[in-house]
């Protein structure tokens, strides 16, 4: 079994209930084997709280095994599709959507056909980006972190370090929340801000065919348009 679900849609509290089904259900899929995770479990945790409709439903599929840290964005892509054709995986092609969460900087130096790869995924499916990664995104949930860190350091976010990394996102991370974002699960409450992050994601560049060269993110923007979204039923 190559996806473990994670999910808080409610089961019935009894057999005198009718079981409800989700309108909608958003699978999350992430290259990244533990940071995303942590966060993305967090929100859905917070599916309530957060005020997304009761009859939309957020998944996170977990990959496993030898999939674990299956990366770049092609290959996640063509295992997600994989996935959507397991029975298995409850996913419904006509209403149910698969949002494929990866990292832009891979795109920055070396790999090409990151337009056709954009335009594949949102043919049926939501393209969620960070350029550099994921970290950008979570630096967003702290309060005035667009001013004081992301502001005026768009060329240090984007330049690599000496060892070949875009490890500048993960040190300001870390020195904004003291958690290494790559090992401990606690940096997933950072979802509790995710109002935060929504507003600050609108300060930096969110359009995601405009990537190369630009600080950018569009995975608060999904999830505003997730938490919004009311089931025409």
């Amino acid at each position: 079994m190559p996806v473990h679900t994670y999910t808080n849609w409610n089961s019935r509290p009894s057999d005198l209930e009718e079981q409800i089904e989700p309108y909608r259900k958003y699978f999350f899929i992430c290259e990244g084997a533990n940071t995303e995770t942590f966060y993305f479990k967090r929100l859905i945790d917070l599916r309530k709280q957060l005020g997304i409709h009761p009859l939309i439903d957020i998944r996170l599929w977990e990959k496993t095994d030898e999939d674990r840290n299956l990366s770049f964005a092609k290959k996640l892509a063509d295992f997600a599709e994989k996935q959507k054709q397991n029975p298995d995986n409850d996913f419904d092609s006509e209403r149910d959507k698969m949002v494929i969460v990866f990292d832009g900087d891979i795109f920055e130096e070396k790999v090409q056909g990151y337009d056709e790869l954009i335009a594949s995924i949102e043919e049926n499916d939501i393209a969620a980006v960070t350029n550099p990664g994921f970290e950008l995104f979570l630096i967003l949930h702290v309060e005035g972190s667009y001013e004081r860190n992301i502001k005026g350091h768009e060329t240090e976010f984007l330049s690599m370090d000496e060892r070949g990394r875009y490890s500048y996102a993960y040190n300001v991370l870390l020195e904004l929340t003291g958690i290494n974002a790559k090992t401990n699960s606690k940096i997933g409450e950072l979802a509790d801000n995710v109002f935060v992050a929504i507003a600050q994601e609108k300060m930096i560049n969110q359009d995601i065919y405009q990537l190369k060269g630009n600080v950018s993110s569009n995975v608060g923007k999904i999830i505003e348009s997730i938490i919004n979204e009311k089931p025409d039923i």
